[in-house]
């Protein structure tokens, strides 16, 4: 529970570093479409750190960013191919922003300042914690905006074509709640300015 803590309060990089919003403000309309995007990018962190890590000894300085970019670009294509192939709707409402998590700076931020200068284990668990981190952030985000955009909370639906399982709550349905402000992008920065506020409000406490 401490470590859970420890990647919300202290180490998030979402809420505490401010890192990765762009795809945070964009596909976070449903709690599915959340979930399944912090998915992809903790996939995309462990896998990178690892191959980063591996090859750190025999990539000069001068040429580190751009293979690493090759790398995480590499990982981003296979899993908009396996998406796109397998779970069609998913690929579509994520749109623009699954390529655009080449440019991520978790992720390429974690690859330079950690995976390039340590050894394998450590690279992997520091991708498994930032990308829990960011799972985290991301989930709470997307399961709020739905809760008050919409009234609902999709648990699976997307991706129904791969489980064979569809489930969308609906909780709210009244003259207040849904607001659809909460669905807006200007709705989803106000609801993430009010959550680092409390979060960094609360981080000496933990």
């Amino acid at each position: 529970m401490k470590k859970v803590l420890n990647y919300l309060f202290k180490e998030n990089p979402v809420f505490v570093l401010v890192l990765g919003i762009c795809s945070v403000l964009a596909v976070t309309t449903t709690f599915e479409k959340s979930y399944m995007m912090g998915i992809v990018v903790l996939i995309i962190l462990v896998i990178s750190n690892f191959l980063v890590s591996l090859i750190r000894k025999i990539v000069s300085e001068e040429i580190r960013i751009p293979v690493y970019i090759i790398i995480i670009s590499t990982l981003v294509t296979l899993i908009e191919i396996i998406l796109n192939k397998y779970s069609k709707p998913l690929y579509d409402a994520f749109g623009i922003y699954l390529p655009l998590i080449v440019v991520n700076c978790i992720i390429l931020g974690r690859a330079l300042a950690f995976a390039s200068k340590n050894k394998v284990f450590d690279s992997i668990k520091d991708g498994f914690k930032s990308g829990i981190g960011y799972l985290i952030a991301i989930s709470i985000i997307g399961f709020l905006r739905e809760l008050f955009g919409n009234g609902t909370i999709t648990i699976m639906n997307d991706i129904s074509s791969i489980t064979g399982y569809r489930e969308i709550i609906h909780v709210f349905n009244n003259s207040v709640i849904p607001n659809k402000l909460f669905l807006t992008s200007g709705g989803a920065f106000i609801l993430l300015g009010i959550l680092i506020g409390i979060i960094n409000g609360r981080r000496g406490e933990v």
